[in-house]
């Protein structure tokens, strides 16, 4: 069976408090883009799971991926076979676009249909938290409101077809380390209500609070920022902890030469 998680972007980050678990608590709006990886599974009529990526490099902590580690959730209720596993990986990493976590996520809604387990969605929902603070996202897949430590999640109205530029530059930022640096508060502007006025006026109303803790360490991702509203975007903003930022146009984007020098998802 062949799948393809995408990845997503946030739209406005607010990280509201620090919890006694030491997670964060925040509001987002987790919004699916199309930019996606390949994730294929066959059975293998031997004994053992086998497991390879290829694509994107990623960097290794010494622990399963979130592939397998939806794999062995997956097994302690329900009899899945050996299996044969292959990542393409094109979603960067370090880059705030949730890929791991949609490739874990896609995982175990894989290996649902494939194998006809009929594991009601508040389930797979429960076994994709349980991976990570977003995975559960991926489950749905669908624009959300998300709260808590990004597991929460309520249904919003968004704007359809958004004309998305991502742009992933030469730096890497490691979750753990954004979260270090910041001071969580009170948001100025409900993000609930604000991202439901136009999109020319998110400029003014939509945060990312990442931005002002690690852009005076990153410089650069302050310029891309800023090149993209010199290329026309009406609203410009780093994804997630970073490092990719994003742009949306309200026409085909003309985009600097800086930019062009920068990777373009």
């Amino acid at each position: 069976m062949i799948v393809f998680p995408n990845a997503k972007i946030n739209i406005g980050l607010d990280i509201t408090a620090r919890r006694s678990d030491g997670f964060h608590d925040i509001e987002t709006v987790f919004y699916p883009v199309r930019l996606c990886d390949c994730l294929e599974f066959v059975e293998n009529h031997t004994d053992d799971d086998t497991f390879v990526t290829s694509g994107i490099e990623i960097p290794s902590d010494g622990k399963p991926n979130l592939v397998q580690k939806a794999l062995t959730i997956i097994r302690r209720k329900y009899d899945i076979p050996p299996l044969d596993i292959h990542l393409l990986k094109k979603i960067p990493t370090g880059a705030g676009l949730g890929g791991g976590s949609s490739d874990g996520a896609f995982m175990i809604n894989a290996l649902d249909y494939h194998f006809h387990l009929g594991i009601p969605e508040n389930e797979r929902l429960e076994m994709a938290a349980s991976l990570g603070s977003d995975c559960a996202f991926f489950i749905k897949n669908t624009p959300s409101f998300a709260t808590g430590r990004g597991e929460v999640f309520s249904e919003i109205s968004m704007p359809e077809n958004l004309n998305i530029v991502i742009v992933k530059p030469d730096v890497s930022i490691s979750t753990p380390m954004a979260y270090s640096k910041v001071k969580p508060q009170t948001p100025k502007y409900s993000l609930k209500e604000s991202v439901q006025k136009p999109v020319s006026q998110w400029k003014d109303l939509v945060k990312n609070d990442f931005e002002k803790f690690l852009f005076p360490d990153f410089p650069l991702l302050g310029e891309i920022k800023q090149q993209l509203y010199e290329s026309g975007a009406v609203y410009a903003s780093m994804t997630g902890s970073g490092s990719a930022l994003f742009g949306i146009f309200d026409r085909e984007p003309s985009l600097s030469e800086q930019l062009d020098k920068i990777r373009i998802l």
